[in-house]
């Protein structure tokens, strides 16, 4: 099993040694530096466009327990700049998602309020900081992904195309909310043996930072907690991927 990364352990470290961190909130803050006294008002400020996200028209699976947005972003990490895109569609080879692989697919694009905010820019720009301390480079291509599974069918897919890698260099899953749900249990195995290990991560801004090159990852079905409630159990989460040679396209 792999040990999960605890205060006495940096995230950097944690990275480097085992290919992944988990942070629950206060350690986030406290180790991306985001200690101004902005951030977490910005950042409460921003979890209300999460009730706002359109359905993803893309699950091959016929489901309709999904809601997304989707941004992309470039870091200069000599200059500190950190630019967005224009809107451009998210693609991954079959070789990392077997489901949805090979595919151009258009989500709406975040909220520029959201995309523009002070808190949305810190949490992305300390994470690619991060992030150069265990693989040097000169820039990051950042793709973020705002997610909502919800169960208003019985039963909501966070990876609906099971376990898997990315296809680039680091991966951070980021828990914005879940109420009103059972299940959802996190699963990160080594993509060259045997180890893993499985968790479920429960308080808001708990965050999960994986090393794409040796990790595989998955979340397995939620479920709602009430089944006369169905509409109110959701789980929702921005996934932000960082990955140095370009963003990945056909």
């Amino acid at each position: 099993m792999f040990t999960i990364a605890t205060p006495q352990k940096p995230a950097g470290q944690a990275l480097r040694q085992d290919g992944l961190s988990l942070l629950l909130p206060a350690e986030l803050v406290d180790c991306l530096g985001l200690t101004a006294p902005h951030w977490m008002p910005g950042w409460n400020g921003l979890t209300d466009s999460w009730n706002r996200l359109p359905a993803d028209a893309h699950l091959k699976d016929g489901g309709r327990y999904r809601r997304r947005r989707h941004a992309g972003f470039v870091q200069d990490l000599a200059s500190g700049a950190l630019e967005q895109t224009a809107h451009r569609a998210h693609w991954q080879p079959l070789d990392y998602n077997a489901l949805h692989g090979g595919l151009e697919r258009w989500f709406d694009p975040v909220e520029p309020a959201v995309a523009g905010s002070p808190a949305w820019r810190e949490l992305l720009a300390s994470l690619g900081r991060l992030f150069a301390q265990v693989k040097p480079v000169a820039r990051w291509h950042i793709e973020a992904h705002q997610f909502r599974i919800d169960t208003a069918q019985g039963v909501g897919r966070p990876t609906p195309e099971g376990a898997h890698r990315d296809g680039v260099d680091f991966v951070v899953v980021l828990l914005v909310a879940r109420r009103g749900v059972k299940g959802g249990e996190t699963r990160v195995f080594d993509a060259h043996g045997p180890h893993g290990m499985r968790f479920l991560m429960q308080q808001p801004l708990t965050a999960l930072l994986l090393d794409d090159e040796r990790v595989i990852h998955e979340t397995t079905p939620i479920f709602p907690t009430d089944d006369q409630d169905r509409q109110g159990g959701v789980r929702d989460t921005l996934v932000l991927t960082y990955r140095a040679a370009s963003f990945q396209a056909p």
